[in-house]
Formats: structure tokens, sequence, C-alpha cells
């Protein structure tokens, strides 16, 4: 039997499959808020404060309790906050090298990499002489009194910083093949080597890693990357048939059941640390790995102790992480007018993120063990002191972006600008293109060719009959 209904039922029905459908399901409206809180000026700012304080912040409470072994040394009286407290000093002071970074005028940064590379080549010449200090048969340190500095640590950031002046200044030539790879490729060739002198395979790594980017963000021709490619894959061949202790790692990496008490110790028990975990892990402080099962815990196998501490799900919020700073940097190498900028935030978010991604994946047992540290987690002063910089000038660029000007500009230094004393960016002014020089700006400083000719037709066409008071109308 059907029931009929009164057109006035219809009618009360009506607004309501309406209201309904108006209704945004939870996720829609979430992703809604989402993206219109990442539409406003300074959005990518505050990303880069809020990833670099939840990374730093998990790297001290994870040192704490992957170092407190270690730290203890009846010899010299130590206990078990001596590592940790050495960490809280490189982070406090890796504060203030962040805020400097951070209030410095990128004009300023740029100007100074050149004496920065210079600087930073004859460290590396340093450190090989009696001056450098010794230990695990390697010489890539100077040590100043309790502390220690890698100039290879420096030299990535200078490399980055002056790659990018570089390659930005020579964008009209770099068509050509001479031009592209002179003085870029042979000053890092040269790093290389003198890197490679210590010896230290993973700083020659992920300086590789800064010379694909700087190359890739200058837009050279894909088959460029074929051939560094190839001869980084013949380069390691080489060195690993040289010495005994690279082909050892190599080999363990290929068949790590073979030599479990050997090379493939660290990795091996890495492993085991990962699955003892499990999904939640043992908790803060409970995991045995620190107990002289796993050496350097704290330094290259700190993710090891993350994901038998915290499980998988901690695992997976420390890559979460990396994976938003990789996407925050990119969108802030995207948004911004600056060529020097978009290469040089582009350049710094890779090479960090990069470094992540080595860690993690040889702690995972995806790649041969090479000792990256983790960015802002591993214990140690030169990568802390190094990333905080990284991050204040990555922070920087977002306040650059033209979004973000505007609004400093006009609105004020808001909240975290007048906690920081932040000065307010400067506007980004592309160079003009001189009548009769054969130099034209690169591609980021100037606009689209058709809109810049559409644009400045009509102003030839009012100054084509007056020609002698043009030089008048050009100066208005």
């Amino acid at each position: 039997m059907t029931v009929v209904e009164e057109p006035d039922q219809k009618q009360d029905r009506e607004p309501r499959r309406r209201d309904r459908g108006d209704r945004q399901s939870p996720a829609r409206a979430t992703f809604t808020a989402l993206t219109a809180w990442l539409s406003r000026p300074l959005a990518d700012f505050h990303l880069v404060l809020a990833l670099t304080g939840l990374l730093t912040s998990i790297g001290i409470v994870m040192v704490l309790s992957a170092s407190s072994v270690a730290s203890v040394d009846p010899d010299t009286g130590s206990g078990v906050y001596a590592l940790f407290k050495k960490h809280l000093i490189f982070v406090l002071t890796g504060s203030v090298v962040f805020w400097v970074a951070l209030r410095m005028p990128l004009k300023r940064t740029r100007a100074l990499s050149s004496m920065a590379v210079l600087v930073c080549l004859v460290m590396l010449a340093l450190v090989l002489t009696p001056l450098g200090s010794a230990g695990g048969g390697a010489q890539r340190w100077f040590a100043l009194g309790g502390f220690s500095v890698q100039p290879v640590e420096f030299t990535k950031v200078a490399f980055a910083l002056w790659g990018a002046h570089v390659l930005v200044t020579k964008y009209h030539v770099l068509h050509q093949w001479r031009h592209l790879m002179v003085p870029v490729v042979p000053v890092a060739l040269l790093m290389f080597a003198l890197v490679m002198a210590q010896p230290n395979l993973s700083g020659t790594i992920t300086l590789g890693v800064v010379l694909m980017s700087l190359l890739w963000f200058a837009g050279a021709p894909k088959r460029l990357f074929a051939v560094i490619l190839a001869g980084g894959i013949a380069g390691a061949v080489v060195l690993a048939l040289t010495a005994s202790y690279r082909m050892s790692r190599v080999m363990s990496f290929l068949s790590p059941g073979s030599d479990t008490s050997g090379a493939a110790y660290q990795a091996t028990q890495a492993k085991y640390a990962l699955a003892d975990g499990g999904l939640f892990g043992k908790g803060l402080g409970q995991g045995p790995s620190k107990w002289s099962y796993l050496p350097n815990v704290q330094n290259d196998f700190i993710f090891a102790v993350i994901g038998e501490e915290l499980g998988f799900i901690g695992c997976i919020v420390v890559i979460g992480l990396f994976v938003g700073l990789a996407i925050v940097g990119l969108r802030i190498a995207m948004r911004n007018l600056d060529p020097w900028i978009r290469i040089t935030s582009g350049t710094l978010t890779v090479f960090t993120v990069s470094q992540a991604g080595i860690n993690i994946g040889y702690v995972v047992g995806l790649l041969p063990v090479t000792g990256v540290t983790l960015p802002l987690i591993s214990a140690g002063g030169t990568s802390i002191w190094v990333t905080m910089f990284l991050m204040g000038l990555l922070a920087n660029a977002a306040r650059h972006e033209p979004e973000s000007v505007a609004a400093l500009r006009s609105q004020g230094p808001g909240k975290f600008g007048r906690l920081l004393r932040l000065p307010a960016p400067e506007v980004y002014r592309p160079p003009t293109r001189r009548r009769g020089s054969g130099r034209a700006a690169p591609r980021g400083d100037r606009p689209s060719a058709r809109g810049a000719r559409s644009a400045q037709a009509p102003e030839r066409r009012r100054a084509a009959p007056g020609r002698r008071g043009s030089s008048v109308r050009r100066g208005t």
C-alpha cells in the first residue's frame, strides 16, 4: 500500500535535502581549511619554523635516551647526561645560528658566498695537515677543546650558495657547455679530491648531491645527469676496490647474512632493533640496543632507536616530517621570483632531505652503511650548526615570497617578526637589460617575452615621434 504525500509535506522535505547537500564531509572541510591556510602569505615561513622545532625536539629526546649508556665513563667520571649536555649546547648555539641566518639579508649572504668557498677549500686542505685530528682511520676534524669541527659540513653549504650565485650570473650563456661546467664542476672535483683524501666517502656523496641539485635547478640538460651518474658509479666502484673496508661494506650489503659479526654487524643490529620495536615501540628509554648492542647509536643509527622505542608509528612520524620539509622547501623555491633564492632553496632542500633519506636507507637495509647523520636528530656538533643554518636560510627565503613581502611591508612584522626582531624583507627588483649590451637578464629575472613585448609596445609607440625626448621619458 503506497502512501501519497501531500504537497505541503514535499515542500517541507525539499529544504532538508538541500541542507544535507550543502553540508561538507569532515574530510572535505578539513582539506578546504588546509588549502585556505596554505594560501596565506606567511604559511611557508611558519611551516619551516614548526618543522625545525619538531625535528629538533625529537632529536633532543632521542639523544637523551640513546646516549645515556655511552656517556658513562668510569675513567673520566662522566655521568649519563654527558653526551646529552654536549648535544644540548650544540642545539642552543645552533638556535643562535638559525636566528642569524634568518635575520641576515640574502643579498649579503650571496655576496659572501665566494669568500666562504675559498675559506672552506683552505680548511679542507689544512685538515689533512698535522693541524687536523685523526680518529677511526680518518683525518677529517679540527679539535677545539672538547669539541670537534668537520670542515666538509661547512663546505656543502658554501658550495651550494656559491654555485647558485655563479649559475645565476652566467645564466644567459648556460646553453654553452663550457660556461655550464666551468667553474662549478672543476671546483666540485677539487672538493671531492680533498674530502676523499681524508678519507670521507659520505661527505663526497653529499657534495655530489649538492652539485647535481645545482645543475638540475639551473636547467642543465638531462643527458648531463646521465654522464655524471655514470661517472659517479664508476668512481664508487674504483673507490670500493681500492680500500678493503669499503669493499667489505659493499659485500656485507649484498650478502648481509654472511658476516653478521663483522662488517654487517651494525646493519644487522639495526634491523633487530627495528623489529623489536613493533608497531608502538618499547617506550622511551626502554630499548636495549644502546647497551653496546648497536655501536654509535646516538649518531649514525639513531633512527634504529626511534623504531625500537617509538615503533613503526614513530618512524612514520619522522619520515612524514622530512617529507613535509621537502614539500615546503620546493614550494618556497617555486613561489620566489629571485632566481638565486629559487636555486638555493631547492638545492638546500634536496640536500637536507636526501641526507635524511640516505641515513634512513642504510638503517633499514636499503643502502650500504655510509655514516651520514640524520639531520636535526642525530647527535653531532657541526651537523647541528649547519642544518640550523640551512633551516634559517630556508625560513628567510620564505619571507621573501612576493605575497609575504607585501604582507610584511603593509601589515607589519607580525608576532614572530617582533619576537625575533626580524627586518622587513626587501622587494625583489629584476635587473634591467641595457640597450646595446648583449647581456640579457636570467630567465627568472624577466617576465615572459611575449608579455614583455606587449607591455613595452605602447611605450615605444608613444616615444617614437619624439626620439630626442626619449631620455626624458625614460627617466620619468
